[in-house]
């Protein structure tokens, strides 16, 4: 009898239990179903703390470099070089530096064109970008465009027929020119700016592949040894038949940065020759201009000077001249790199290359020969 009472109470017990559980389990609104006899321990698995890098050791404070130039440099423009040095630095932060002094060759304050020898030591400062600095590489479009105009390439050098628009390099509010396309395009050359041209004019412009390439056209430039030949567009009818003009020219920077030359006695050399090729009535001529000297605007202000402005040249030209161009269909300044040519001096062989009006330009010649007819 008292089993029987123990296993009832059991029983009841057992019972008691399931209406407990039933009536106060958990319920999400989801259904009416009783919670489980079986209660389930929620056993979750300790998280591991965090592994810690190792932290980094500081790093040394940025310092002065000395660099010497060595043959690769050899011939090259100080700018250049400490471009080559200081990868992914603007150029405009270039020519900041050595503009402040921070840069010196062999102890001396220098120009940013002041030519290196190979045994000059260059002091090269510090120079932070910051950590979110991102790196500098000519876009796409830009890189694809500059690989297209190469019109010649061997082993020494690349010929370039630039369009209007595009700086041969970066600096002065522009990130990237051909120069910087280019050594996108080809990662694993050395290339060089042999000389330079205006960001608005277009035609021939030569970059050297190797060091010794770029050593001996230098050499050539500053002897004269190399012809190069320019198409320009002027106002009125040249009276002057060829003219060689002598005027030295002075460069000037103006308040906010705005460089400009004039001619005066206190500039450097220069020396142009102009050549009459066609004429278009009273309203405008073409005419070939050669370079003996290569300073900035050379062409510009000499045709100035001489009284026949460039066409859309909106420096040194004329407004009234410039609006008349434009009617008919000039979009930017005529000026153009046609012909270059020089002798190598190590083999004795000539090199020539020449590039034709581009379309822009032989447009509006054919607009002045309609309108003269």
């Amino acid at each position: 009898m008292r089993r029987v009472r123990i296993v009832l109470q059991c029983a009841i017990d057992i019972a008691a239990a399931l209406r407990r559980h039933t009536q106060t389990g958990d319920d999400d609104g989801a259904h009416d179903s009783p919670r489980p006899l079986v209660k389930t321990r929620r056993y979750e698995t300790p998280v591991a703390p965090a592994r810690q890098s190792p932290p980094k050791p500081a790093e040394a404070p940025a310092k002065v470099q000395q660099v010497e130039v060595g043959e690769r440099g050899a011939g090259q423009r100080l700018d250049n070089f400490l471009g080559r040095i200081l990868k992914d630095v603007p150029k405009s932060h270039i020519f900041r530096v050595i503009r402040k002094g921070e840069v010196r060759i062999n102890g001396k304050r220098a120009k940013p064109e002041a030519r290196l020898q190979a045994s000059d030591i260059v002091r090269v400062p510090p120079v932070r970008l910051g950590a979110a600095a991102p790196p500098r590489r000519a876009p796409g479009a830009m890189v694809a465009g500059v690989s297209g105009a190469i019109i010649h390439e061997d082993p020494r050098l690349l010929v370039i027929d630039k369009p209007a628009g595009v700086a041969v390099h970066g600096g002065s509010g522009v990130s990237f020119g051909v120069i910087e396309a280019l050594r996108a395009a080809r990662p694993d050359e050395n290339l060089e700016l042999v000389h330079r041209i205006d960001r608005d004019t277009s035609g021939l412009l030569l970059i050297a592949r190797k060091p010794a390439a770029l050593r001996t056209l230098h050499a050539l430039l500053r002897e004269g040894a190399v012809e190069k030949r320019y198409l320009a567009l002027v106002k009125g009818k040249w009276e002057l038949g060829e003219k060689r003009i002598d005027v030295p020219l002075r460069t000037d920077i103006r308040v906010g940065g705005e460089r400009t030359v004039k001619a005066h006695a206190s500039g450097k050399a220069a020396v142009s020759v102009f050549k009459p090729v066609q004429f278009f009535g009273k309203r405008a001529s073409l005419v070939e201009v050669t370079l003996e000297t290569g300073r900035t605007h050379q062409i510009r202000v000499h045709a100035a000077h001489a009284g026949y402005p460039l066409a859309g040249d909106e420096k040194y030209g004329e407004a009234a001249f410039n609006e008349t161009m434009q009617e008919l269909g000039l979009k930017r300044m005529f000026l153009h790199a046609h012909q270059l040519s020089f002798v190598w001096p190590d083999t004795g062989m000539e090199f020539s290359a020449s590039a034709p009006l581009p379309a822009d330009l032989a447009a509006v010649i054919d607009v002045l020969r309609e309108k003269k007819r």
